[in-house]
Formats: C-alpha cells, sequence, structure tokens
C-alpha cells in the first residue's frame, strides 16, 4: 500500500489570537494542535509537524503524541515555506495530506476518505462539505517539485489553480473542514 504522510502545518505565529493558540485546549482539556494532530493521524501512515524554532513546548508534546517534528527556520515568510519544509522531510511518499494545526474539528473520516482518493490515483483531493472546498488537501508525489517551489503565505493554492481540472471533490458530512481558530472567540468556552 503507498505511503501517505500527513504534513500537520503548525508554524504559524498566532499572531490574530493574541499568544500561542495551537497549545490552548479545546473543553474537553485537548490542547488544539493535539487534536489536529490526533484526526490527521487517523488517515496517515504517519504525520509530519512542522512547527516553528521559538516553540519547543509544542514540538515535544507533538513528538511526545507520536508525530514527527521539523522546524522551519523561514516560518516567517508564510505558509508555503512551511509546506514546503514538510515535503522535504516527508520525501519520498507516495502522497501527502496537507492539514492546519487550528483546523481541530476536522473528522478522522474525512482524512481517511481523502488518504484513500491519493491511494486510488488521485491527483489532487479536497473534502467538500455543502458545495464548499475546505481541509486537507491531498497531493500526489507527482506534484511534489511544485509543492518546493512554493514561497510566501498562500500555501498550496497556486498547485491547486494549476490542477484545477484535475482536482477531485470528495462530499463529505463534515463542517469541520473549513472550522478554525484564528482569534479567543472561535475557541468554545470550557
Amino acid at each position: 500500500m503507498p505511503e501517505i504522510i500527513g504534513i500537520l502545518l503548525a508554524a504559524g505565529a498566532s499572531r490574530r489570537y493574541g499568544a500561542d493558540k495551537l497549545s490552548q485546549c479545546l473543553p474537553d482539556g485537548e490542547p488544539i494542535a493535539l487534536r489536529a494532530y490526533r484526526n490527521l493521524a487517523e488517515g496517515c501512515d504517519r504525520v509530519v509537524a512542522v512547527v516553528r524554532p521559538d516553540n519547543p513546548a509544542l514540538a515535544e508534546r507533538l513528538q511526545a503524541a507520536g508525530a514527527e517534528v521539523a522546524v522551519c527556520r523561514d516560518a516567517d515568510l508564510g505558509m508555503g515555506h512551511s509546506l514546503v519544509r514538510g515535503v522535504q522531510v516527508a520525501s519520498p511518499a507516495a502522497g501527502w495530506l496537507v492539514a492546519l494545526a487550528d483546523m481541530p474539528w476536522i473528522l478522522p473520516s474525512t482524512v481517511i476518505k481523502v488518504a484513500e482518493a491519493l491511494r486510488g490515483g488521485a491527483l489532487v483531493v479536497a473534502p467538500v462539505f455543502n458545495g464548499r472546498r475546505g481541509h486537507p488537501v491531498g497531493f500526489a508525489a507527482a506534484l511534489a517539485a511544485e509543492l518546493i517551489a512554493l514561497q510566501g503565505d498562500q500555501g498550496a493554492k497556486s498547485v491547486i489553480q494549476a490542477h484545477l481540472h484535475q482536482l477531485m471533490l470528495l462530499d463529505c458530512d463534515d463542517p469541520g473542514i473549513f472550522r478554525d481558530i484564528d482569534k479567543p472567540e472561535d475557541l468554545p468556552s470550557q
């Protein structure tokens, strides 16, 4: 079975949140980034979590949970740099599932569905709920060079756009595919 590796992007600066949001706890007490990692790990053979160099506590927490941790020294230059770091560390692979660490409500069943589509030969895969595309997004190994060439803060939008005609959209019953935490009010109260 081809190896699908999850890339958990956890190198943001949490500027809008005003503190390290990824270490904040959900109502059940689990930190946001750990829940996002565990959900991603359900459908991937392994997960590489990309973190900032100035957040060793998050790196240790993710590593203790089972993630491989990669430090992105260029994290302040944008999400594209974090994604490049993740693909570099998680290569070779049959494909990658890219997820954001501030999206802890993506259902494991959605992750599994996207991973299975990659295993089945899809080039680019994304889940859809009520006609709206979300995360995680899957990329086949054939797109490695394009992913490694990314820069700035656009993530993989340009790669998706370049292959829009080959983008496989998977219907799912999961509003978590576009629910993230940017500000304290996005986090449900305890």
